[in-house]
């Protein structure tokens, strides 16, 4: 009985994108600094140019745990898939 072709998982998945979008948004918002750099709107006393940083603290751990779990989703999918090919060749 000939073995079944291997089947390739593609590199970049819509998964995968938005995992990345996740990592590179609080970079994107942190370096662009002409878009806080400014001391309105106060917030409770606090300057918009601190309290937006520490606004992005959060979001940030916000969308890493995100990542993280949609990163070990994959890698779980990846693996079932490859033990299936592998039960499906024998």
């Amino acid at each position: 009985m000939p073995d079944a072709p291997e089947v390739i998982q593609p590199v970049v998945t819509p998964v995968r994108v938005v995992i990345a979008l996740c990592l590179v948004a609080p970079f994107v918002a942190m370096l662009w600094v002409s878009s806080y750099a400014k001391a309105d709107p106060a917030f409770i006393g606090i300057p918009f140019f601190y309290w937006y940083q520490m606004l992005w603290v959060l979001i940030s751990t916000v969308l890493t745990m995100i990542a993280y779990q949609l990163w070990q989703r994959d890698q779980r999918g990846r693996k079932a898939a490859k033990a299936l090919q592998e039960g499906a060749s024998r």
